[in-house]
């Protein structure tokens, strides 16, 4: 798969010493380049994460998921890669799953491809769960088509299609405002169903403060992106490995 050969995980991390060895030991199996960003930990993030083999980039301090984003998929376009993989730093994500993304990617020629943990959402923390289905819901009306894993942080993207968006959002926020702006752009997006494996800690989200934060990125860039979506043509998408979900809709692809 092209896509591969030219592609390095980023993986965000902000305190995750329990689960970033083995998470980067089981990514460099499917890529040789992981580029590990510690959003100013205070745990032993980074040491383990040079142990198990990744490049660290360090954030003084915490600065949130979407600036850590930014900084490790910034790094990889440096190193000049074409692609990017991204993951969670908890390990709720299976490396594994990577060559299905690919796949997906090369078959369609999508530019954003996101797993999709909703068909083993059980598997999940129920807050987490639960926000996801919330948000996915508005993002999938705002739009007029079905996403059904909104809040995924299992993409593949194409770096050089990311690095000409206007993205702003520095955290949790940030998983919508990509999606909008890769399909704002007419770009193709494409979801592939993934395994969910359980966080061995709790979410990081916190539901008062990032949900206000997540409603101010709606209203205040929600809005624009808008028009511009809706007046785009449509295409339909492949749940790639899973079938559709009952009452769920037909899921949004953009070509």
């Amino acid at each position: 798969m092209a896509e591969l050969n030219n592609c390095a995980a980023v993986i965000p991390c902000f305190n995750e010493a329990a689960s970033i060895a083995a998470l980067v030991e089981e990514t460099r199996r499917q890529l040789a380049v992981v580029l590990v960003v510690d959003d100013g930990s205070t745990d032993a993030t980074a040491r383990l994460a040079e142990k198990a083999g990744a490049i660290v980039v360090r954030h003084a301090r915490n600065l949130g998921k979407g600036a850590a984003l930014k900084t490790g998929l910034a790094h990889a376009l440096e190193l000049g890669c074409a692609w990017a993989v991204t993951l969670d730093g908890d390990g709720q994500h299976a490396p594994e799953d990577l060559p299905a993304l690919a796949r997906c990617a090369e078959r369609t020629a999508a530019t954003l491809v996101i797993g999709n943990r909703m068909p083993g959402a059980r598997e999940m923390f129920w807050l987490r769960w639960q926000v996801n289905r919330w948000m996915s819901r508005q993002l999938s009306r705002r739009t007029g088509k079905f996403l059904p894993d909104t809040q995924s942080g299992f993409r593949l993207i194409h770096l050089p299609t990311w690095a000409a968006l206007p993205l702003t959002a520095k955290r949790f926020e940030v998983e919508s405002e990509m999606l909008l702006a890769f399909l704002a752009a007419r770009q193709r997006v494409e979801f592939v169903s993934v395994r969910v494996i359980r966080s061995q800690r709790g979410s990081h989200i916190r539901p008062l403060a990032d949900s206000w934060r997540w409603f101010k990125w709606w209203f205040s860039v929600g809005w624009d992106l808008t028009p511009r979506v809706q007046a785009t043509s449509w295409s339909s998408v492949r749940l790639f490995g899973n079938k559709k979900l009952a009452g769920s809709g037909e899921p949004a692809s953009l070509k």
